[in-house]
């Protein structure tokens, strides 16, 4: 404990604020790439020193790390997600004050990145913790943790945001942890891969609502659900990369459940729950939280992010039946990961401490999944999402 507060002294100390860039440069794809530079767009919570939505750049020969700067205000852009063919960014955050999901065109990269907005339509149902986008292009769902619901969004050709299509209420309590699970609480919103369903893990009602997506009319019809452990409170989600197996995992036990999914019936059966930090090393944390789970690029990976522990969890994933065996847990060289990604390649991952105001980069081994801390470490002002583009 003595050594994770030097470190993040010593970061504290020398970090630098961030500064303002303005360019406009066409992007071709989702995650723009000049030579051995590639894109990372953060979003971040409304805590100062936090401003709205920064950019940086990541170096996939080396893993080292541009300073983010500002490139839109927004108050509180807690997620950001990006249209599957278009060059738009969406965000979630406060708007005229009021909680509104936001298009923004990406009108520069790299090193001239920028931002141009669009438009934003309010939620009406309080502030979002999740946005995604179909593989259309022409849905955009929200999960309202607070409000306890799902909002559905249609999209213009551009990209802009047309019209809230739904605001469906869930209904129902897990009432198995007191003060967490008395009322739905949704938290992430995405796809099957085939696009058919969708899919919002509610961590107050302990199941993975499923809805049958008609992308076309921007609408979502309630189909089934997953069902979790009471207690669990599932908060975001992952498919593996053959669709066949869903990764849940539970935000306040720390652990991941391995579903398997039938994509005909769109259905999810769970087969194997295992914990991302073993209780006995929770015992002297005051606060414990998982937070986001990703798949590795080639399938042979899971990591899972620990709150309050402040570590990611690596998982190795077994090739014929999905289920997860332990690897390792890497301290993130900060303070709470809310969030955390993978680049496309699969070399590189990065943490974002949202307490410690920083973004790490980790190099991936490949063979066996380890994470070795890369010595890059940069100011990010309250990170709570990173994104590459398309996932």
């Amino acid at each position: 404990m003595a050594l994770r507060i030097c470190v993040l002294a010593f970061w504290a100390a020398f970090l630098s604020t961030v500064s303002e860039t303005k360019g406009a440069e066409p992007m071709a794809n989702s995650v723009n790439q000049r030579g051995d530079l590639i894109d990372v767009w953060l979003g971040t919570s409304s805590r100062r020193p936090s401003q709205g939505i920064y950019h940086c750049t990541l170096n996939t020969s080396n893993g080292k790390l541009s300073d983010p700067t500002l490139v839109a205000e927004i108050s509180g852009p807690g997620f950001l997600a990006m249209h599957p063919s278009l060059s738009v960014l969406y965000a979630v955050g406060g708007v005229d004050g009021k909680p509104s999901v936001a298009a923004y065109a990406i009108d520069g990269t790299l090193n001239n990145a920028a931002l141009k907005f669009l438009n934003a339509i309010e939620i009406g149902d309080g502030g979002a913790a999740h946005v995604s986008v179909d593989a259309t292009g022409k849905t955009v769902l929200t999960a309202q943790y607070g409000g306890g619901s799902t909002g559905v969004f249609s999209l213009n050709d551009d990209g802009s945001l047309q019209a809230r299509t739904q605001l469906i209420k869930h209904e129902g309590a897990s009432n198995a942890v007191p003060g967490r699970q008395t009322k739905s609480h949704a938290h992430w919103t995405g796809f099957s891969p085939d696009n058919k369903f969708a899919f919002v893990p509610d961590l107050g009602l302990d199941k993975v609502l499923i809805y049958k997506v008609d992308a076309a009319a921007s609408r979502i019809e309630p189909h089934s659900a997953g069902k979790i452990a009471p207690g669990g409170g599932p908060r975001h989600m992952k498919f593996h990369n053959n669709g066949k197996w869903i990764y849940v995992l539970h935000e306040l036990d720390l652990s991941v459940t391995v579903f398997d999914y039938d994509a005909d019936a769109g259905t999810m059966t769970a087969k194997q729950t295992i914990e991302t930090v073993p209780k006995a090393a929770l015992a002297k944390e005051k606060f414990k939280s998982c937070s986001e789970i990703r798949v590795h690029p080639s399938g042979q990976f899971v990591y899972a992010a620990n709150r309050g522990h402040d570590t990611i969890t690596a998982f190795k994933v077994d090739g014929h039946t999905g289920e997860l065996t332990f690897i390792e847990r890497e301290f993130v060289r900060g303070a709470t990961p809310r969030n955390f990604n993978i680049d496309p390649s699969g070399k590189w991952l990065l943490a974002a401490g949202q307490d410690s105001h920083t973004l790490a980069s980790f190099e991936v081994n490949p063979d066996n999944g380890e994470l070795t801390y890369n010595r890059s470490n940069v100011h990010a002002p309250s990170c709570i999402c990173v994104l590459f583009g398309r996932e």
